[in-house]
């Protein structure tokens, strides 16, 4: 019997992976698998299931999953933390192949390598739907698990230093959890830039992790302010970027230079109470900022532009992913548990 197929060229742009697109409509899959959280609560919630196969809907890509991250966020989800509906398949980020277009899509064509941190199904699965205006093409030099682990944290490294603050060549920058995902990625493009890098960390194996990473000086928590001003002549830092929040908050606003500028991008030690706004002027004219990464990734210029540049500090060398662990995605509550109890640095990645 004759097959028919759905043979698909687009044109596409400076990110994009040529490739002879070409897929038959019988290898699109009628079922696929994820690993569901049936109920809020630990990781024995978990299970896999199989589930109808998504299709693309306007505007839409169908990824064949290669690889996925896990993220602290999805612990909170899977707990029920987060208030999400049950059951619920978890993940925004991943990697795969493009198996099918929605209408209107002429910017990618199946059978291309693409990564998102925002995909419209979740990641956790065999398959996921994204928007395409939501994901971009993966260079050939750029690994599967690279491609998997760079897009959160990358994405929160490149806007925090290029556009929530802007770091200029031989400025002194203070990062907290200088051992974490998003605290390497920071030190390495800072370093990059040619910026001077203190950072905290909790342990001595944390500070080795961090000094591998490039940083100039590696701080306990303990005093660290203190320790900030004996280091810059009793100057303070221009920036702090801090993802830790209600421990290190207050030693961050001491650390900081005349006008200077405190971003909060996390909280990993619970919220910041309410403070008085009075005391960024008594401080030199402050600075205070909390943002998140849905708002620098407004659109397709935006997003290619941070991806850009990520994928070329990969290929370049200048970047260096730490993968902590692979699980196979049946593993995704082992995954979690590990995360959650620290029994592992860098980032997790989840394969099919």
């Amino acid at each position: 019997m004759q097959r028919t197929f759905v043979e698909v060229k687009a044109s596409l742009g400076t990110l994009c992976h040529m490739s002879e697109p070409t897929v038959y409509e019988e290898d699109l899959p009628d079922v696929i698998t994820v690993v569901q959280a049936r109920e809020a609560g630990g990781v024995e919630v978990f299970e896999s299931a199989e589930v109808p196969a998504p299709r693309p809907a306007e505007g839409q890509l169908l990824v064949k999953t290669a690889a996925a991250g896990v993220n602290f966020i999805e612990t909170y989800q899977r707990s029920g933390v987060y208030a999400v509906e049950y059951p619920f398949v978890p993940g925004k980020e991943g990697t795969g192949t493009v198996l099918a277009l929605g209408d209107g899509v002429e910017s990618f064509s199946i059978g291309q390598r693409v990564a998102t941190t925002e995909a419209a199904t979740g990641t956790y699965a065999s398959h996921f739907l994204v928007d395409a205006a939501k994901a971009v093409a993966v260079p050939d030099e750029i690994t599967d698990e690279q491609a998997a682990a760079l897009p959160l944290q990358g994405v929160t490294a490149h806007y925090l230093i290029n556009s929530t603050y802007k770091v200029a060549p031989g400025e002194t920058v203070l990062t907290h959890a200088g051992a974490g995902g998003v605290g390497q990625i920071l030190t390495q493009l800072l370093k990059a830039r040619g910026a001077r890098v203190i950072t905290t960390t909790s342990s001595e194996e944390k500070a080795e992790i961090a000094q591998a990473a490039g940083a100039d000086h590696v701080l306990g928590y303990d005093g660290f302010a203190e320790k900030v001003r004996e280091i810059t002549n009793g100057d303070g830092v221009s920036v702090v970027y801090d993802g830790v929040g209600k421990d290190t908050f207050q030693g961050s606003l001491e650390s900081l230079a005349v006008r200077g500028m405190l971003v909060l991008f996390g909280g990993a030690s619970g919220q910041v109470p309410p403070f008085d706004l009075q005391e960024l002027n008594a401080r030199g004219g402050l600075f205070v900022t909390r943002p998140s990464v849905q708002w620098y990734l407004r659109n397709a210029e935006e997003r290619n532009w941070r991806f850009t540049e990520l994928f070329a500090h990969l290929s370049s060398g200048d970047l260096k992913l730490n993968i902590g662990g692979t699980y196979p995605l049946a593993e995704a509550g082992r995954a979690q548990d590990d995360l959650e109890n620290r029994r592992t640095t860098g980032k997790l990645i989840l394969v099919p």
